[in-house]
């Protein structure tokens, strides 16, 4: 990983911790008194993180001693579980269990637009078309909503009743993946419609873990698809032939989180056993555990992109 890695943990012991990658040493911790931190999102640039807790988000400063946030955005009524930026930094969505998906303007003051997903929202993720958002709930539905035509383009229900837990996108947008309550993960092949909305075709149906799956995510490169479990495992899946190219084993308790280095050499891991730790994809190996976390971590975030705020590609 380069010299310019942002990486930041947080979770129930109410601070978000930013480390050193390769040494594993914590430079900067930050108090979020509040609530406990459910998801943590950095800008493309680098400059900016975002923390959700319950029930309100809160910008800090990356590169700074501010201990205070510089804005915080109130318009939700219960937890946070998903946050996310628009490429360019110009808008922020997230997702709540109080059943809504929000847009906020990072230029002007409120929500500048609400999605009723009628279920508790536990994941939401921007299409990298940047027009649409993908958000799963806790009763099974998958829902697009075209930001062009502020309405849901499309439903899906892959099991019903059982909760959607994490969605992820391909960079290129060829795949979705749901993973869900029961330990299934289900991919669709994301095809170009008329008008420029997504239209879904049933690519596979994996079962990846006993568990729950509580986060997956396809690599940068598009060749793998990483999941986190309940099982204290992470697996990680080869998307040519959905195979299981190797499980990482260490944490001691639930796995929450993960992210790829922009190479997708390496992965994040946040478990509830209060550590974070990085690994090594070529060996499987943990080279590097983070600990300083009093309770559970639940939210692992990095930015090691090579080029602050371009696209690398």
């Amino acid at each position: 990983m380069g010299s310019s890695v942002v990486l930041a943990t947080a979770g129930y012991d109410h601070t978000i911790r930013f480390w050193e990658a390769t040494s594993g040493i914590c430079y900067r911790t930050l108090q979020y008194a509040d609530s406990q931190v459910n998801k943590l999102e950095i800008t493309a640039d680098k400059t900016l993180i975002a923390a959700a807790g319950n029930p309100h988000i809160r910008l800090f400063e990356v590169n700074s001693n501010n201990p205070q946030p510089i804005i915080s955005y109130d318009g939700h009524t219960s937890n946070v579980t998903s946050v996310g930026f628009q490429k360019d930094g110009k808008w922020m969505y997230t997702g709540s269990e109080d059943g809504t998906v929000k847009i906020w303007d990072l230029r002007a003051p409120g929500c500048q637009r609400e999605y009723e997903s009628r279920a508790a929202v536990n994941t939401v993720v921007l299409h990298p078309n940047q027009g649409e958002l993908i958000s799963g709930d806790q009763h099974g539905n998958i829902r697009v909503w075209d930001l062009t035509a502020n309405a849901c383009s499309c439903e899906l229900v892959p099991e019903v009743g059982t909760a959607v837990r994490s969605l992820t996108v391909a960079m290129d947008g060829s795949l979705v993946v749901a993973a869900n309550n029961s330990g299934t993960c289900y991919v669709w092949r994301a095809m170009r419609g008329s008008y420029l909305t997504t239209h879904f075709e049933p690519l596979h149906k994996l079962r990846a873990h006993q568990g729950y799956v509580l986060k997956c995510m396809l690599s940068p490169d598009v060749r793998q698809l990483a999941t986190t479990s309940s099982d204290k495992t992470v697996k990680l899946w080869n998307l040519d032939g959905f195979t299981l190219d190797r499980t990482l084993a260490g944490h001691q308790r639930w796995v929450w989180d993960c992210v790829f280095s922009v190479d997708a050499a390496y992965l994040v891991t946040a478990s509830s056993d209060c550590t974070a730790r990085l690994w090594d994809l070529s060996t499987g190996d943990a080279i590097r555990i983070y600990s300083g976390h009093h309770k559970a971590c639940v939210t692992c975030a990095l930015n090691d992109s090579a080029i602050d705020g371009r696209d690398d590609s």
